[in-house]
C-alpha cells in the first residue's frame, strides 16, 4: 500500500508540474499578443516538464525495427525482444528524469545500467543501424545524469561508442560517436537549463508574494500606529471637552478644535501610509505627545538635546514616542511623564518614563 501511495504522489507532482506548465504557456502567449506592440520579448517557460518531450526520438530506432521485419537481422526474435525491452527502458528513464527524487533514484540508475548494457549487446551483434542505439542511450544519459559527473559519463560514453561503432564499421562509425556526445551534452543542458528557468521563476513568484504579504504588514502596522495614537488622543480630549463645557465653554472649545486638527492631520497621514510615502518627524511627534499628557491631566516634561538626527532615526524615535506615549495615556494613570531626547556624534537615547502605577 505504502508503495501504491508513493506512485500516486509521484503521478500527482507529474501532473500538477504539467499543470503549472501550461499555465506559464497560457501566460507566455497572452504576453506575446501584447508584446507586439511595443516590442518586448516575453520570457518562454521552455519545453513541458515531462518524458513525452523525449519520445520522438525513438523514430532513430525505426531503422533497427525495419531490419527485423524484412529479416534481415540474424536471430530476429533476439533483435524484437531487445528493441521492445530497450524501448521500455527508454520510457521508464526518459518520464523519471523530470523529478529530482525519480531521476536520483537507484532504480533509474539500474534501469540506465541494463539500457547501457542492452545497448552494446544490440550494437556489437548487429551493428548498422542498431549502432543509432547509441545515440539514444546518450540521450537517456544526458536526461538522468546531472552536476559533476555528468562531462566525465558524457567523455566515457562518447569513447566507448567510438571504440564499438569502430569496431563494427570501421572509420565510418565515427559519426556515431559524434552523435552520442551531441545527444548526451545537449539534452542535459536544456533539461538543467529549463529545469534552472522553472526553479527561478517559482523563486521569483515567491519574493513577488512575500513582498505583498510585507506590504500588507506594512500597511496594517501603519494603520495601528497612526489610528490607535490618534483615536486614543481623540478620545482624551473629547472627555476633557465633555467635563470642560459646563463650566469652562471657551477651553471646551479649544479642544474641540483639537480634535478637529488632530481629525484632519490623521486623514492625511492615513493617506500618506496608503501610498507609502509617511515619514515620521520626531518635533512633530513630542508636540503631539505634550498635547495628547495635557488633554488626559498628565503634567508633560520634554527635553531635547543633541545634533540633528537622519529622518530615519526621526521616523524610528517618532514612532516609540507614540507608542510610549499612547500606552502613557491608556494604561498609566500616571501625573508626570518625562520625554528625554539626547545625543552626541552617532549615538542618541530615547527615554519616556512615568509616575504612574502601569509601565509606559
Amino acid at each position: 500500500m505504502a508503495g501504491w501511495r508513493g506512485v500516486r504522489c509521484r503521478i500527482r507532482r507529474v501532473r500538477l508540474a504539467r499543470a503549472a506548465w501550461k499555465e506559464d504557456m497560457r501566460r507566455y502567449k497572452a504576453e506575446q499578443k501584447a508584446a507586439r506592440k511595443d516590442g518586448r520579448t516575453p520570457e518562454h517557460p521552455g519545453p513541458p516538464p515531462t518524458g513525452f518531450t523525449l519520445l520522438p526520438w525513438l523514430l532513430m530506432g525505426m531503422g533497427s525495427l525495419s531490419n527485423v521485419l524484412k529479416g534481415e537481422t540474424p536471430n530476429p526474435w533476439i533483435g524484437g525482444a531487445g528493441l521492445l525491452v530497450f524501448n521500455s527502458l527508454y520510457v521508464y528513464v526518459v518520464f523519471r528524469a523530470f523529478d529530482k527524487e525519480l531521476r536520483e533514484a537507484r532504480a533509474t540508475r539500474v534501469a540506465l545500467a541494463v539500457m547501457g548494457a542492452l545497448t552494446t549487446a544490440l550494437a556489437l551483434g548487429y551493428g548498422g543501424n542498431w549502432l543509432l542505439f547509441f545515440p539514444l542511450f546518450g540521450l537517456a544519459a544526458g536526461a538522468i545524469v546531472r552536476g559533476r559527473h555528468l562531462g566525465p559519463t558524457g567523455l566515457a560514453l562518447t569513447a566507448f561508442a567510438a571504440a564499438v561503432s569502430m569496431y563494427r564499421e570501421g572509420w565510418d562509425g565515427i559519426n556515431v560517436a559524434y552523435a552520442t556526445f551531441l545527444s548526451t551534452m545537449v539534452t542535459a543542458a536544456i533539461l538543467s537549463l529549463s529545469e534552472a528557468v522553472r526553479e527561478l521563476r517559482a523563486a521569483r513568484e515567491e519574493l513577488a508574494r512575500r513582498a505583498v504579504e510585507e506590504e500588507r504588514m506594512r500597511f496594517s502596522r501603519d494603520l495601528h500606529d497612526l489610528l490607535g495614537h490618534t483615536l486614543s488622543v481623540i478620545v482624551v480630549k473629547s472627555e476633557a471637552a465633555r467635563r470642560l463645557a459646563a463650566r469652562d465653554m471657551d477651553a471646551a472649545l479649544g479642544q474641540i478644535t483639537d480634535i478637529e486638527s488632530v481629525g484632519r492631520q490623521a486623514l492625511t497621514e492615513i493617506r500618506e501610509a496608503v501610498t507609502g510615502y509617511r515619514e515620521g518627524s520626531l518635533s512633530t511627534e513630542l508636540d503631539r505627545a505634550r498635547s495628547a499628557l495635557t488633554a488626559a491631566g498628565i503634567e508633560p516634561v520634554v527635553r531635547r538635546s543633541g545634533p540633528p538626527l537622519t529622518p530615519q532615526t526621526e521616523a524610528l524615535l517618532g514612532w516609540v514616542v507614540r507608542e510610549a506615549v499612547t500606552n502613557a495615556v491608556r494604561h498609566s494613570g500616571a501625573a508626570r511623564c518625562e520625554i528625554t531626547v539626547a545625543g552626541a556624534a552617532e549615538r542618541v537615547r530615547l527615554t519616556v518614563s512615568d509616575d504612574g502605577r502601569g509601565a509606559a
